[in-house]
Parts: C-alpha cells; sequence; structure tokens
C-alpha cells in the first residue's frame, strides 16, 4: 500500500501542477474589468448627468451617483419647441429600418451573386464595390448629391435621407465574404439538381444559413444611419429633423444646457440598446462564427 501510495503522489501533484490552457491570468481579468469600465462608464456618466440639474452638472468636483432631476429633464427635452424631438424619434426610426431593409437584401442577394454565382465580369464588378468603400462618396460627392435633391425637389423630406443610403458596398463586401464560408458550392449545387431557382437557392438555402452575418450587418446599418448628423443637417428642415440633429437644436444661444442635451443623448441610445438586446445572441453568434471559420 505504502508503494501504491508513492507512485500515485506525484501523478497527482502533476494533476496539479497541470494548468489549464483556457483559464483566465489575473493580468487579463485585470485587462477585461479596465475595458467593461472604459466601455460602461460613458453610459453611467450619461445618466448621472441627465438626472441631474445643469448647475449640478458643471460642479467640480462633478457628481458621480445619479440624481433626481431625469424625469423633468425628459419633460423639458419633448417640451423644447425648436428642437422637434419627437418628430426627430419618428423620422430616425424610419429611416434607419427603411434602410436597413435595404441594405440587408441586396447586400445578402449580391453577396450569393458573387460567391456563388458564376458570370461574366463578376470580379470587376467585386473590385469596382471594393473601390468604393476606398473613397469617402459621401464627404466629396456632398454638393452635386445636394443638387439632385434640390432638382428632384426633395429637400426638407425623408426621401433625400434615405435613397443615397439604400445600397452600401461594405454589406456587399461583408455578405460576399459570409456567404463563401457559409455557403459550400455543393449545397447550391445539390439545390439546382433538385429543380430549385435562383431565387428559391437564396429564399431557402443562402438566407438561413447567413442569418447571423444578416444579423451583424443590420446592427451596424442601423447604428450609422441613426448616427448620421451631416447629411440631415444639410438637406432637412428644422421642423422636420432626425433625432441627431434634433438634439444639436437642445442648446440654448448664450448658455449650454448639459443636463437637457444629455437627456436627449440618452433618449437617442434607448433605440439602440433595444436593437442590440432583440438581436444581440445573433449578433455574437455571427461574430463568433465568423472568428472560428477565419
Amino acid at each position: 500500500m505504502t508503494a501504491i501510495a508513492q507512485t500515485q503522489r506525484p501523478s497527482r501533484a502533476r494533476k496539479r501542477d497541470r494548468r489549464d490552457p483556457f483559464r483566465a491570468t489575473p493580468l487579463t481579468k485585470a485587462a477585461l474589468i479596465f475595458t467593461i469600465f472604459l466601455s460602461v462608464f460613458p453610459l453611467y456618466w450619461m445618466v448621472v448627468i441627465a438626472s441631474r440639474t445643469t448647475a449640478q452638472a458643471v460642479d467640480v468636483p462633478p457628481p458621480l451617483l445619479p440624481g433626481g432631476n431625469l424625469g423633468e429633464n425628459i419633460r423639458r427635452v419633448f417640451a423644447t419647441e425648436n428642437a422637434n424631438f419627437i418628430t426627430g424619434l419618428t423620422n430616425s426610426l424610419i429611416v434607419s429600418s427603411t434602410v436597413t431593409v435595404s441594405v440587408v437584401l441586396i447586400s445578402t442577394m449580391a453577396g450569393f451573386a458573387f460567391a456563388r454565382l458564376r458570370f461574366r465580369g463578376r470580379k470587376v464588378l467585386l473590385g469596382s464595390i471594393l473601390l468604393t468603400m476606398m473613397v469617402p462618396i459621401q464627404q466629396m460627392g456632398v454638393v452635386p448629391l445636394y443638387q439632385l435633391m434640390v432638382e428632384l425637389e426633395w429637400t426638407g423630406t425623408l426621401q433625400a435621407v434615405i435613397l443615397p443610403f439604400l445600397l452600401n458596398g461594405f454589406g456587399v463586401f461583408l455578405m460576399t465574404q459570409y456567404t463563401e464560408q457559409a455557403v459550400p458550392y455543393e449545397l447550391v449545387e445539390a439545390a439546382r439538381v433538385d429543380g430549385a431557382s435562383t431565387m428559391r437557392i437564396y429564399w431557402n438555402v443562402v438566407l438561413p444559413a447567413v442569418r447571423p452575418g444578416m444579423a451583424v450587418l443590420a446592427l451596424q446599418t442601423f447604428m450609422l444611419n441613426w448616427n448620421e448628423f451631416m447629411w440631415p443637417l444639410i438637406v432637412l428642415t428644422p421642423e422636420n429633423p432626425t433625432v441627431q440633429v434634433s438634439i444639436s437644436f437642445l442648446t440654448g444661444t448664450h448658455t449650454t444646457d448639459y443636463a437637457l442635451i444629455f437627456t436627449g443623448t440618452a433618449l437617442s441610445v434607448l433605440p439602440l440598446l433595444i436593437v442590440f438586446i432583440v438581436f444581440g445572441r445573433q449578433i455574437v453568434g455571427g461574430l463568433m462564427e465568423g472568428a472560428v471559420k477565419a
């Protein structure tokens, strides 16, 4: 028994010394905690200032805990006439939702075509789309684009904000790469052998396979259009703004009401949080799936 115990001790010691390769080290945990703090603190600080008065917001040292003035600040935001905040929220929701649906639908169709259909000029067309990603078209083309909106008599209307963003070069590139990984050639050929048309293959084979990538693209597109400021400011009127333009009108003429601005910003962030909560699982799944396949 003594000999057996002596032979088992080294093996047990080796098991204790054997470290789990996936166990986080204290340094890794500290880095993660610091990263989470940097990510969450701006949102927390926004809520703190939104729940205070302007006088308290500029105190030194600044307040670190939420106050009790949030309800009054929200009432003031919606009561500010020149901001048209309710109109801004509604317009941003319409614009962002419409553009997101269009970008996701067109990008998945184009990605399927570039990734799994063979046609002449495919590489040239895909290369031209990649070139558009290297040029800041929105900034360089703002003058001719505005002239086009004037000719169409769309200035001051939501069409002027929706039309230029219905297609996204990055979305086409993303869905092309994702379709190449998620939809093998053999699956498409098997569907053709069974007599499925191209649109049926797209609808019944491709869309279920690329759903996580669609969720990632949808969230990114929704966020970009929700936070868009320059083009709506140029082409829309103050009476018919988007939410980011509405927030810019919350500033006073001679003074800056920080509590009012932070309250409007907090209200504008809520739809983004709701979208992330609804599609969060698919978004994380799509990112993890892409990372594993890469």
